[in-house]
């Protein structure tokens, strides 16, 4: 089975480390920017408090910081979005999951132009998680056992640039434990193949259309669903029961 080796890396949870991470949010001292969104709270730049901007200081407020500070993004191509979206909907520490196209070079394609091929965008999904309750390797490792990352653009009859295997992400940290988690599984032979995963920062990503949104959910019995998206789900649920949602 797929993702049943070790992963290399340590937890938070487990006293491990990954390496660095970087916050979210800019820091108002060095006018930095990762995201497009504020936390409503003061940083503590020299003092070490929390304070809200209407100097204010909560339990509650405390918690929130903690929470906005602690989720991260990492984006992921496992060929149809449907399938990889109807798995990590069930992961535990998931805490939204987007399907959409990534790292093409025109904005806002529909579907039918990804398809085309002539857009360069992959079929992802956009993951946020609370790295308070996951890591990044957890992820790495469902991913490594629900798709196969060594056929170039292709999963099973899916055949395209759109279906490749990709990891992509903002954080450069994220991008060095990717590429170190795939050495360590070609070190230990896990594939009968060379890994073809793509590991780049991202560049580009747009939401897909609505109705592909969740769509295992609206359409189980829908027969892509049924007889490809399935199975997938149901090897994530055998072989990963420790990481289910309660």
């Amino acid at each position: 089975e797929f993702g049943e080796t070790t992963p290399p890396f340590g937890h938070p949870s487990d006293g491990g480390e990954f390496g660095e991470t970087t916050p979210p949010f800019g820091h108002p001292s060095d006018g930095g920017e990762f995201g497009e969104t504020t936390p409503p709270f003061g940083h503590p730049s020299d003092g070490g408090e929390l304070i809200l901007q209407c100097g204010l200081k909560t339990p509650e407020c405390e918690n929130h910081y903690h929470q906005a500070m602690s989720e991260k993004t990492i984006i992921l191509g496992g060929g149809c979005f449907w399938c990889t979206e109807a798995v990590y909907v069930r992961m535990k520490g998931i805490t939204d999951v987007e399907s959409g196209y990534a790292n093409g070079h025109i904005d806002r394609p529909s579907y039918e132009q990804v398809c085309s091929g002539e857009t360069g965008h992959a079929e992802v999904v956009r993951l946020r998680y609370d790295s308070r309750q996951i890591g990044l390797t957890d992820i790495l490792e469902v991913f490594f056992a629900v798709h196969d990352p060594t056929t170039l653009n292709r999963q099973g009859n899916d055949v395209g640039t759109q279906y490749r295997s990709a990891i992509y992400s903002e954080d450069p940290a994220d991008l060095e434990l990717a590429r170190a988690y795939i050495a360590q599984l070609e070190s230990q032979r896990v594939f009968g193949a060379p890994i073809v995963t793509e590991v780049q920062a991202l560049q580009c990503y747009f939401p897909a259309e609505a109705y592909h949104q969740d769509y295992f959910e609206q359409h189980p019995n829908q027969g892509y669903c049924a007889f490809v998206v399935r199975p997938k789900v149901a090897k994530f649920e055998k072989n990963f029961a420790r990481h289910l949602n309660g």
